[in-house]
């Protein structure tokens, strides 16, 4: 199922609108069917849950052919649109990432995420200079998420991190970039500054100190992620139910914040 171009239309107008698009990522089929019917208006998916779901570590581990795979289930899953985490972008060239990425438009994803790591911009520009040709000619408007990584990485002194955000955000932008990721950002006079310093969506990431949402939306953001938290919550709420089940064999531990099997089901009816 290739990409719908109404569903590409669509997931640009979620972030032009007064309201904040709120993307709780999923990382497979049956986590995204429970975040759209829960009212999610689109889905996002998280890299790092993708990759741990399969049994791989995050950090390009992830075989292309599973993420394929695994995005062709979830569109089949959900009417919402579907952007993906595609990490530093499943590619060392600009031509390798704009293949990658076709594949992915091929099974109906209408956006992506591409971060920039601690290598020069030059060469996140040059990928989504690629991408945007890519997705012309699939006929698509793919939403291209560029990710900056100053804060998550700090990449530079704390001083300098809104310059060097901007300074970025603006070549990314010129490549042809839709919207601009910068996670760990969490300071209100620094959102500000680079949501009034860029003429694309800022979108934020789920973290400690981070300001509430409406609060985000008077600070002109467009678009908050939960990046891997809700996943890394399952897990561990997971991996605790087996400690005390292996420890002792009680079988009390399921009944706690458990969803029952008809809601289940019934979130996965379409």
């Amino acid at each position: 199922m290739s990409a719908r171009p109404d569903s590409a239309a669509l997931f640009h107008q979620l972030h032009q609108g007064p309201a904040l698009l709120t993307l709780p990522n999923a990382w497979d089929a049956g986590s995204a069917r429970i975040i759209e019917s829960l009212g999610a208006q689109a889905i996002a998916t998280t890299s790092a849950g993708f990759a741990w779901s399969l049994g791989y570590p995050d950090g390009d581990a992830l075989p292309l052919s599973e993420l394929v795979h695994g995005v062709g289930l979830i569109t089949r899953a959900v009417s919402v649109p579907v952007t993906v985490d595609m990490e530093s972008g499943f590619g060392r060239t600009p031509d390798e990432v704009a293949a990658a990425v076709t594949q992915i438009i091929g099974v109906g994803a209408v956006g992506m995420n591409i971060e920039d790591g601690s290598n020069p911009p030059e060469q996140l520009a040059a990928k989504i200079a690629a991408v945007a040709k890519a997705a012309q000619r699939a006929g698509v408007d793919f939403f291209i998420n560029a990710r900056v990584d100053v804060y998550l990485r700090q990449l530079v002194p704390p001083a300098e991190r809104v310059a060097e955000s901007l300074r970025r955000a603006k070549i990314y932008r010129d490549a042809g970039a839709s919207g601009i990721f910068v996670p760990a950002i969490v300071a209100p006079d620094e959102i500000r500054s680079v949501t009034t310093g860029i003429d694309r969506p800022l979108n934020v990431l789920g973290w400690t100190g981070l300001p509430a949402a409406p609060d985000l939306v008077k600070l002109g953001v467009k678009r908050l992620s939960a990046g891997a938290g809700l996943t890394k919550l399952a897990y561990g709420k997971t991996a605790a139910a087996v400690k005390a089940f292996l420890a002792d064999g009680s079988s009390g531990i399921f009944n706690e914040g458990a969803m029952d099997s008809g809601a289940l089901n019934g979130m996965m009816k379409r």
